[in-house]
């Protein structure tokens, strides 16, 4: 498996873009699949944005200072993202906002994924080495297993309080 910070990243995103094509397959009297679904999705987001808030943005920032404009926005369409997770793990599935705020989610980060594979990962693979781009993913793969589950735990809150506060 490789340990490439951009091919992990990309892994995720190829299983939240699954999780979603699941969600939106489902018809309106699925709700309990629906509020299965969402909990994987919300897992998912959970981890990948904790690992990318954790090293990726931090380290990229740091190393190639032309790129910081496209970092700090994506802080904040992380911050987006974890809004509606926070609201979304809150929600019942037959709440009749659940399947509208589950839409807006699915479309921000599938704007915010198309975003970074297209102009921001291409960025910083030229300006970063191959060996860099694999210890940044070994300790982004360290993280992953302590990172938080839930948009509800400590660590997660503690993301969404940085980016407000940063």
């Amino acid at each position: 498996m490789s340990t490439d910070a951009i091919v992990l990243l990309k892994e995720d995103h190829k299983e939240i873009r699954r999780l979603f094509g699941e969600f939106q397959k489902l018809g309106d009297r699925a709700k309990a699949t629906k509020g299965k679904v969402v909990g994987k999705i919300l897992e998912a987001l959970t981890v990948h944005t904790y690992i990318e808030n954790e090293i990726m943005y931090p380290e990229v920032r740091k190393l190639l200072p032309d790129v910081e404009d496209d970092v700090l926005e994506s802080y904040e369409e992380h911050h987006v993202a974890d809004v509606l997770c926070m609201e979304l793990a809150t929600m019942k599935p037959e709440n009749e906002r659940f399947d509208a705020k589950v839409t807006v989610l699915i479309e921000n980060v599938t704007h915010h994924m198309e975003e970074e594979e297209q102009e921001w990962f291409p960025k910083v693979r030229a300006g970063l080495g191959r060996k860099q781009l694999r210890d940044m993913g070994e300790r982004m793969l360290e993280a992953k297993r302590k990172a938080p589950r839930s948009p509800a735990q400590p660590s997660a809150l503690k993301k969404a309080a940085d980016a407000l506060l940063s």
